[in-house]
């Protein structure tokens, strides 16, 4: 989902978008039809109040019908109590529904983003993701968690106040009825344009969200590179232009509501003088007048109700727009309807077969050209080249990130495409120069690949990664927080944790990107002694920065330019290749 300018959005939908919360609704409809009936009994409780008050203004306030009206006043506070309880249950009904339909909305855009493949966040921001699931959604929830119910109980009340206008005064009603259009027609119009503002004010605040998200997971490079107030007055601008497009809705919602109100309260004022008039004359009675008065406050309260929240569903079907179609998204690596089965042991053989690669956002410009290799299990790959040359891409395929654009991958000679990929991903373990410490502490950091590892195997899994003795040393041993990204661990540290982390899933495949290279002595000696731990007896393919590294290794694959062009050990390749020769005195010479 890449992002587009305004000219390229998609123009908003109309409120038939909100038909595709129904997936979401539908598993508690029991809890729909037990809020719907406490709104239709709320509604009807409020529209007996005014045959009510009409009795008690016919009767006349005399000391002859005191029992009668005492009786009618009786019946009032009666309505009165039955209104406020059904009222109240309809608003905790309808609120939590709401709150059940946008979690379950929340956990369904989270599921689909979590599984989409790295070239979706190629040309997705993570602070427009995160608009999805947080301001989106929170639109939502307004609507079916309030404003739907209003919607609901307005039109039942305009209905119903509608229904008893005309049995009160069929005359008076027909003359509100003429008013309709007028009301109706500024709805349209003034929709329309709230519709197309709201949607443009949800995009400047995704704009917002994301640059927001970008600097402060970069604020060490904000900070060191003094760009404090420069990246203050980005974020104050889009906050401004965020105001810019809300405060241009607000007007139209404020015009439309405006001129709604003036002629529905206009047009009321003049119909009740002519039931006045009605009075005077003596065709209707004084409570007969009152009665119809109150049915039109009320249809009129309803109507005002509608017009308000029209705006607010413009807004969410916009919402709702934007969540449909991240939902909608698939991604481009998934497994097989019918996934074959690896053996009981994986050995870790693994083939590349013909294997070309160009990323999808870059489908011109081939990274992997014509790979073709055999690992056989327990074999140490290194892989060497300049910068460019394919090294990191050839990982991200083995973890199948991506699939090939030509050729074919193999695991125990089965087609890597053709297996499920968690299960496939189980049997490799990647140790990246660029860790990732969550904002937990060091237990579940460690066990995060199996959440189920009991402690004492964490223990063990962290001393064969020399991670133990520093770990005990903190406050709360293994308990302790990491800090947000592991701020609160060392460069060598964090990157021990990753290898217990890698140690502890057991995997017959190892991917190292070599991350020693900008540790002090101390760490890399660590750090080291930590990778021959967990290099023993699995496959490994380690993309190299250290002759020590290069020199272990049982084979040495140099890529240039996404092919490999030289193959062997240090010292054969020393002599056979002038590019592994330069890269060698270049990288290796210390």
């Amino acid at each position: 989902m890449a992002q587009h300018s305004d000219n390229e959005r998609a123009p908003s939908k109309n409120l038939g978008e909100l038909r595709t919360l129904w997936p979401f609704v539908r598993p508690y409809l029991g809890f729909v039809f037990l809020a719907l009936l406490f709104l239709v009994l709320g509604a009807l409780t409020t529209l007996a109040l005014p045959v009510a008050v009409r009795q008690m203004i016919d009767l006349g306030f005399d000391q002859a019908n005191q029992a009668e009206i005492s009786r009618y006043f009786l019946i009032l506070m009666a309505v009165a109590i039955a209104m406020g309880i059904f009222t109240s249950l309809r608003y905790f009904w309808v609120s939590w529904i709401g709150e059940r339909v946008v979690a379950d909305l929340r956990k369904a855009v989270y599921g689909k983003v979590i599984h989409m493949s790295p070239s979706f966040f190629e040309s997705t921001r993570t602070g427009e993701v995160l608009s999805r699931i947080n301001t989106d959604t929170t639109l939502v929830e307004v609507v079916v968690g309030s404003t739907f119910s209003i919607a609901l109980r307005s039109a039942f009340m305009f209905a119903g106040a509608s229904v008893m206008m005309v049995y009160t005064s069929p005359r008076l009603a027909a003359m509100i009825a003429l008013l309709i259009p007028l009301i109706v027609v500024p709805i349209v119009l003034f929709g329309r344009w709230v519709r197309k503002l709201s949607k443009l004010n949800q995009d400047r605040i995704a704009d917002m969200s994301a640059t927001a998200t970008e600097t402060i997971n970069a604020i060490h490079t904000v900070q060191a590179y003094a760009q404090d107030k420069r990246e203050e007055k980005n974020f104050a601008d889009r906050v401004e232009t965020v105001f810019g497009t809300a405060r241009k809705r607000l007007r139209a919602e404020t015009l439309m509501s405006i001129l709604i109100v003036t002629m529905v309260f206009g047009g009321i004022v003049g119909v009740l003088w002519m039931g006045a008039q009605s009075v005077i004359d003596g065709s209707m009675s004084a409570g007969t007048l009152s009665q119809f008065v109150l049915y039109a406050i009320l249809a009129s309260t309803a109507t005002g109700a509608l017009t308000q929240v029209y705006g607010d569903l413009q807004r969410a079907a916009g919402a709702l727009e934007r969540i449909m179609e991240m939902l909608a998204l698939q991604t481009d690596i998934q497994s097989p309807q019918n996934p074959r089965s690896l053996p009981a042991t994986v050995s870790g053989r693994i083939e590349l077969d013909h294997v070309s690669f160009a990323y999808p956002s870059r489908p011109d410009k081939l990274i992997l050209q014509d790979i073709n290799l055999a690992i056989e299990p327990g074999e140490k790959i290194a892989l060497v080249g300049p910068s460019g040359a394919g090294k990191t891409t050839l990982f991200q395929l083995l973890m199948r990130f991506y699939d090939p654009t030509a050729g074919h991958i193999r695991l125990e000679g089965i087609p890597i495409t053709e297996l499920d990929v968690l299960d496939y991903r189980r049997q490799l373990a990647l140790v990246a120069q660029d860790v990732t410490i969550f904002s937990t502490d060091a237990l579940e950091n460690i066990r995060y690949g199996v959440p189920e590892s009991d402690p004492q195997a964490v223990e063990d899994a962290s001393r064969a990664a020399y991670a133990h003795d520093f770990l005990t040393e903190l406050q709360d041993r293994y308990q302790t927080y990491l800090g947000e990204r592991g701020v609160r661990l060392s460069g060598g540290q964090a990157q021990r944790v990753s290898i217990a982390r890698a140690l502890l899933t057991d995997p017959p495949v190892l991917l190292l990107d070599e991350a020693t290279s900008a540790l002090d002595a101390e760490s890399e000696r660590l750090v080291q002694a930590a990778l021959d731990q967990i290099m023993q007896g699995r496959t490994t393919l380690i993309i190299a920065h250290r002759l020590a590294t290069v020199r272990e290794a049982d084979r040495i694959l140099l890529l240039d330019q996404g092919r490999i062009v030289a193959q062997g050990s240090h010292d054969r390749l020393i002599e056979q290749s002038p590019l592994y020769a330069h890269l060698a005195s270049l990288q290796f010479a210390a």
